[in-house]
């Protein structure tokens, strides 16, 4: 994938994300058939069109990449861009109310992107400073802002309501963004995309075997993670 693509494709998947969001709020939700799926119409068509995306672009690449690529190459390339985003998540962690997990996450950032050699190696981890996992559509749940139902978006992939607003927000909180010259921030960008979709490589199989329906599987697979996400791990039990 090259950085003008990546680019692209990232500012269509935003634009595609935004306009869905009203036109899903202007009808109303009308025609629902589950709770939490009440676009289900919509959300499969786009399940189709990003398995096509993923078929001839993503995937491909991804093969490529992991294929090419030695196994500590990539180990560094996700720590690298896990290190970049624990800022981020400090500042979720921090306006969800839970400051010694702020602080852990910015000793991580601090020790990680020193002795760490700019986020290449975890040192954090081998200290026994934990990863955290918190962006703003869990801040805005935490705040007490309902889901607003299920979405699935080309590119993005699953989200509810909630969570493509707080995507669009991360995205600004993205220290990746604020990279410069533009050409070498694209091509970390388009990096970051590559290095994820091969990491989910080995999951592909699974999901594929286990799945009688691969839309609800991974719906139902990501609405329960986010709950648990949401939670750190203890949600409340649903009624029945």
């Amino acid at each position: 994938m090259n950085q003008a693509m990546s680019a692209k494709a990232m500012r269509w998947g935003r634009r595609l994300a935004t306009a869905g969001v009203v036109a899903l709020a202007l009808a109303g939700g009308a025609s629902a058939q589950d709770e939490h799926d009440p676009y289900e119409g919509f959300n499969r068509t786009m399940f189709t069109v990003n398995e096509a995306i993923d078929t001839y672009a993503m995937k491909p690449v991804a093969k490529g990449y992991d294929k090419a690529v030695p196994l500590p190459v990539k180990a560094s390339v996700g720590n690298f861009f896990n290190n970049a985003g624990d800022l981020w998540i400090g500042v979720n962690g921090a306006l969800q109310g839970k400051l010694p997990d702020a602080g852990n996450d910015l000793a991580r950032l601090l020790i990680n992107s020193t002795v760490g050699i700019f986020g290449l190696f975890d040192v954090a981890s081998e200290l026994g400073l934990e990863k955290h996992e918190e962006d703003f559509g869990q801040t805005l749940a935490v705040w007490g802002v309902s889901d607003g139902g299920y979405l699935y978006w080309p590119i993005i992939g699953p989200r509810t309501v909630r969570d493509t607003f707080g995507w669009g927000v991360d995205t600004f909180g993205d220290p990746v963004r604020a990279t410069r010259p533009v050409s070498v921030r694209n091509g970390m960008m388009a990096l970051r995309v590559v290095d994820i979709r091969a990491s989910l490589l080995p999951a592909d199989k699974v999901v594929e075997e286990a799945a009688l329906d691969k839309y609800a599987y991974i719906r139902d697979g990501y609405l329960q993670r986010r709950r648990n996400l949401i939670y750190d791990g203890r949600p409340p039990r649903l009624d029945d």
